[in-house]
């Protein structure tokens, strides 16, 4: 059966899955390809599973999909946090095998789901570990940002689609140019979020003059389907000259869209350096400004109802993740600590 699932590849699939049938390899190709329709988890719950069952095949009854039991899955756990594997991650990978062996015990490849009757870790956690930033910092990276260039517009764009939509880094790359509009005399973003869930999110003032000048400089903005933020390629080997910040003429490579859509390590890449070119000492992610856009929503007087809806969330415990007041708090808190 030819895949791109390293689990079922013929050179690289594990022991148990080289061993069955081909009724049991189509269940499982089936499994990956059909019923997870989310490329992210397909990734994560194909990477768990290649994992159990090679580490199930170093046990005695472990090389078979048929002869597999709750006590591999057991040690398999113990396994991974003898390792040191955090417990989100240990529960996750716990989900893709229960789910896993859930659908070959469906389609009668195993007898029972030996993942059902085991525990993950505990694991409970009222505060978010995204690296956050203040508002004011969350101003002196865009400030700091060159918009005299194309690639500086794109990233000034970029991130304040983050702080302003409280959108994910996922649903900010899928972005076509069709998917900004007018509407009640504003401009709005049309944002494919997980779960294929759609939103369409009005832009702050400031967020609207930043796409407008990205737009305009990448001759976006005809409705097509071109993805709305593109990586950059050199335009031949022409240089501009150009009058830097300082006043004095200098050369520039002159860059111009590639037709290909940012992915998350490049604008993971794209926001480390750039904060770390505004002087922020913060270990920012795609992610911090999903938080920081929420932090600061409510900080100047908004709900957490509204927050979720607009972050959203199904539910207001996932956005109280990201509300970061209470740091504050704690900051007031430990000063008084007066030695």
């Amino acid at each position: 059966m030819s895949t791109s699932l390293t689990v079922i590849d013929e050179d690289r699939a594990p022991p148990a899955v080289i061993a069955a049938s081909r009724e049991a390899r189509h269940a499982i190709l089936q499994f990956f390809e059909a019923e997870l329709r989310s490329k992210n988890t397909r990734r994560a719950y194909m990477l768990a599973a290649e994992d159990f069952l090679l580490y199930a095949a170093g046990i005695p009854g472990g090389d078979r999909l048929e002869t597999i039991t709750s006590l591999h899955v057991s040690s398999w756990l113990g396994h991974m946090e003898r390792e040191g594997q955090a417990t989100p991650t240990i529960k996750q990978r716990l989900a893709a095998v229960r789910h896993l062996f859930q659908s070959l015990a469906r389609e009668h490849i195993v007898r029972i789901n030996p993942a059902a009757v085991v525990n993950g870790p505990s694991y409970s956690v009222k505060r978010g570990k995204t690296p956050v930033l203040t508002a004011e910092e969350a101003r002196v990276l865009l400030d700091a940002i060159d918009d005299t260039t194309l690639v500086g517009l794109r990233d000034r764009a970029m991130i304040a689609t983050m702080v302003y939509t409280f959108a994910r880094i996922g649903a900010v790359i899928a972005l076509r140019e069709k998917d900004v509009f007018h509407q009640q005399r504003r401009l709005w973003l049309r944002l494919s979020e997980k779960g294929g869930k759609q939103q369409q999110v009005p832009c702050h003032h400031n967020l609207e003059a930043y796409l407008d000048e990205y737009m305009a400089a990448a001759q976006l903005g005809d409705g097509a389907t071109a993805p709305l933020f593109q990586t950059l390629q050199r335009a031949g080997p022409r240089i501009a000259i150009v009058r830097g910040a300082d006043g004095q003429q200098e050369k520039r490579s002159i860059w111009q869209l590639s037709g290909k859509p940012m992915s998350q390590p490049i604008a993971w890449a794209m926001v480390r350096r750039r904060a770390a070119d505004a002087g922020l000492d913060t270990a920012v992610c795609n992610h911090t400004f999903r938080a920081t856009g929420i932090t600061t929503y409510l900080k100047n007087g908004g709900t957490i109802e509204r927050a979720a809806a607009i972050a959203n969330h199904t539910s207001t415990r996932t956005t109280q993740l990201y509300d970061r007041r209470p740091d504050d708090v704690a900051l007031d808190e430990i000063e008084k600590i007066q030695i």
